[in-house]
């Protein structure tokens, strides 16, 4: 009975947002592929640059811009702007990693987290292209090789990226299949550290200590707490706030604050569909925002049972993940973000 309520539920909620959009049509989306990138461009107006051949460890999206220009992402590691936190260099803006893939470490870089991890990662590296389209619906699909430090061959992945927007709102529905080898399982290790992911500019965070003095990795950290610039609430989708939403599972997490006098959000929303649905959610009050359907243990603080969120694609079987990002003007509740995800979730 509750899930006929909900799916009735869904449907009414859809044909609200259906007449809504009606109103506010999509604007074209427009794909200009470059040498080592995607540029999208949104109403004759950057949105982003899909990036794959800067010499990454693997494909991202930045920057990421608001309707009216305003960046949603930190810079770093792109390049380096007064007054950001300057930890974890691998929070490459938006992106797909994981920390323990067949035992490979995809998300990390370097010695990663205060040099616990071995120093040689893997990498995820864009094998070719497969359509760019331009649009009411931009379409990006690409094949990618998840490579270990030694070379070997550890999966493939089919992603697709399908972004649309409004004249107030953005959105990139993220899509990506794990291909595990025909002759090897692909295991994907319980661990925090994953998954889809954004790392959110300065402005966005929570208070907290401010690493404006070099990489936490080098030890170079100046440890402030960082109130002034940084202003922002979390929520999700079961009415939990701010640090409590860490290792928290929810149907959505939305992260907003205002900033010069407007309030921006960014929501992710986890496909019903996905393994382990609803998600925990790795969001920290320094900006980094992920779903991670992989880190059990981590999460639930299952010490005894550290393999409790592993899953395991069987040799030559695939995995498909479905997430969508919603870049939005408002908090949670002006930006109706309960009935976005629940024509999301309806299909819309």
């Amino acid at each position: 009975m509750k899930s006929r309520h909900f799916a009735l539920a869904a449907l009414f909620l859809s044909l609200i947002l259906a007449s809504s959009r009606a109103a506010a049509p999509s604007l074209e989306v427009k794909l200009t592929p470059l040498a080592d990138r995607v540029r999208v461009e949104i109403g004759g107006r950057l949105f982003t640059e899909y990036i794959y051949g800067d010499g990454a460890t693997r494909p991202y999206c930045y920057p990421i811009l608001a309707s009216d220009g305003t960046a949603l992402t930190r810079n770093f590691p792109m390049k380096k702007v007064d007054g950001e936190d300057t930890d974890h260099p691998w929070h490459r803006s938006l992106m797909f990693a994981h920390s323990s893939v067949n035992g490979v470490d995809f998300w990390n870089e370097g010695r990663g987290d205060s040099g616990r991890s071995p120093a040689a990662k893997g990498h995820t590296e864009q094998d070719k292209v497969v359509e760019t389209a331009s649009g009411p619906v931009g379409v990006i699909r690409t094949h990618d090789r998840w490579v270990a430090p030694d070379g070997k061959l550890v999966c493939t992945d089919d992603r697709t990226l399908r972004i649309h927007a409004t004249a107030d709102a953005r959105m990139i529905d993220f899509e990506v299949s794990l291909h595990a080898l025909p002759d090897t399982p692909l295991v994907m290790g319980d661990n925090k550290d994953g998954t889809m992911a954004i790392r959110l500019a300065q402005w966005l965070t929570m208070p907290h200590k401010h690493q404006g003095g070099g990489s936490s990795v080098t030890g170079q950290t100046s440890n402030v707490v960082s109130a002034a610039t940084s202003a922002g609430h979390i929520v999700n989708s079961e009415g939990v706030r701010d640090g409590n939403t860490w290792g928290k599972r929810a149907d959505w997490c939305d992260y907003f604050a205002e900033h010069d006098g407007k309030t921006y959000g960014v929501a992710i929303f986890d496909h019903p569909q996905n393994i382990r649905h609803p998600t925990w959610w790795q969001v920290r009050d320094y900006g980094l925002f992920g779903a991670n359907p992989f880190g059990q243990h981590d999460f639930e603080s299952l010490k005894e049972q550290p393999h409790a969120g592993d899953y395991t694609i069987p040799a030559g079987g695939t995995l498909t993940l479905r997430y969508r990002f919603y870049f939005h003007d408002g908090d949670e509740k002006a930006a109706r973000i309960a009935e976005h995800y629940a024509a999301y979730a309806a299909g819309k």
